[in-house]
Order: structure tokens, then sequence, then C-alpha cells
């Protein structure tokens, strides 16, 4: 159905938090290292291009991922396939965050919201079409798990990746290449680029020449900051996200759309509390 107002940025600030589950708890990283990966990049790549399986090269990853620099993708894309297998992967990703929702949510994690919610986002994570969405396609392929939590936890990535897929999407029409994707989100919280952790590794000369790039398209201005061209251009592109991410909610009525509001409300306030944000 179609609902009076728009709701992806309602569902966002509830879903978010479940999403980022594979990326700050630690039991993700944990079972995905244990499989012989070296580190916490070798988890994040592994984990996430899993569904992709170990034939596609680092060069189609990176077009997928958008927002690594050049060559970062390339460091850990074929190697982690040398290490390990993607059913591995995607087992044990799926089995650390699992892990670190029950470590977290605790007594709820055995609720009947939990159940309930899972079910819904379910529903709702697997009714959006897959055409022009590369990784929330791929995911589509895995089997659905059965038990609650792990449930709710692959609706959760599913529906966070069918909206990253629409948010490049609105970046490309907005012109915005992937670390200025960085850039122009660093900036419209008035944070320094250089301060930002997914650029702030970058050699300052590969940062200075992003930013200098956007100051010539009247981005950014002289001060550093955004201007208000660039402040314009971030709010097109938030809006266009929002728009292209309400498929996946059509598929419910108001009655199970404040069902899953309300039993996934503590649930997101727990996992935020959790986690160092």
């Amino acid at each position: 159905m179609s609902h009076p107002e728009p709701v992806a940025r309602r569902m966002y600030d509830l879903i978010e938090p479940l999403g980022l589950v594979p990326y700050l708890a630690d039991e993700s990283d944990q079972a995905l290292i244990a499989l012989g990966l070296r580190n916490q990049w070798d988890a994040y790549f592994a984990g996430r291009a899993a569904p992709f399986g170990r034939s596609v090269p680092a060069e189609v990853i990176h077009a997928v991922f958008y927002n690594f620099a050049p060559g970062e993708v390339a460091r850990h894309i074929p190697k982690v396939w040398e290490l390990t297998t993607p059913e591995a992967a995607l087992a044990a990703r799926e089995r650390g965050c699992v892990a670190g929702l029950r470590r977290i949510l605790g007594d709820l994690a055995g609720s009947p919201g939990v159940e309930r919610a899972a079910d819904l986002l379910v529903k709702a994570a697997i009714s959006a079409p897959v055409e022009g969405r590369a990784l929330y396609a791929a995911l589509r392929t895995l089997p659905i798990p059965r038990e609650p939590l792990a449930r709710l936890w692959h609706a959760a990535t599913l529906l966070r990746e069918h909206r990253g897929d629409g948010h490049i999407v609105a970046l490309v029409a907005e012109g915005i290449g992937g670390t200025e994707a960085h850039v122009l989100h660093a900036l419209s919280v008035d944070m320094p680029a250089h301060e930002f952790g997914r650029v702030s590794h970058l050699p300052a000369a590969q940062l200075t020449a992003v930013v200098d790039g956007m100051r010539d398209r009247g981005l950014v201005g002289a001060d550093g900051r955004l201007t208000a061209g660039g402040r314009a251009a971030k709010e097109r592109v938030e809006a266009m996200t929002d728009r292209l991410a309400e498929a996946p909610y059509d598929v419910l009525d108001s009655g199970d759309l404040d069902r899953l509001v309300s039993d996934l409300g503590p649930i997101s306030a727990a996992v935020q509390a959790d986690f160092p944000w």
C-alpha cells in the first residue's frame, strides 16, 4: 500500500543500528577473523562481499561499494578468498552478529517483539524490486534464517543494503564521487574532512585534491565549509535516497507498520546504547 507520509527515514533511524552490528559489534569480527582472516578490514570485505562469491574481481566490488578510495578494495579482494570461502564468511558473519545482538539485547533477545519485528522486516525486505540494486540483489539470493534473531538481523541487512544501493544512485545523479561522499557528509556535520574516520587515513595530498575538486564545483568554500550549494546538494542526495528507499514498506499496511515501529523501538534503542556513536 502507499502510505500517506514517507516512512523510509523513520525506518532508517530504527533499522540502521541493526545494520551496523557487523561493523560495531566485536563478535562479528571475531567470528570472521577466526576463519584465518588477517584483520578487521579483511573481515569487512569478506563478510560484505561474500554474497557475490569468490570470482567477482576487486574492481567490481569497488564499483558496488562505491565509497572506497582507489586500491583499498584490492588490498583484500581476492586475498580473503585464499584464506576462507564466501560460504564460511557468510556463516561466520551471521553467527557473530547474532551473538552480538544476543549480548546487547539480553532478555529482550528472546521476547515476542523480536519475532514479530523479524517477520514484518522480512516481509518488507523481500518485497522490493532488485533492478539496479546490485548488493541488495546478491543478498536476496541467500536463504532467510529461521531463528528469530538471525531473521531480524538478516532482514535489517537487506533493507540497509537496499537503501545503500539507492543512495549510490542519488550520489551518481548528483555527480558526487565515492570519496567526495565522505567529505560531503563530514562537512555537513561541521567536521573537517581530515578528521572523518572513513577518509582520515588517506594521504593529505589525495584528500586535499578531493576537497579542491569540490571547491572548484562550488560545493566547498574557501573556508573549507560547505557552501549553500554544497548543503543543497547534500539535501537533494538525502531526499532522493529516502524516496528510493520507500518501496519495501509499501507491502505493509498501517497496522503492520505501527506494530513494527513499536517492536523495533526498544530493540534499536538497546543497540544504539551499546555502540560508541
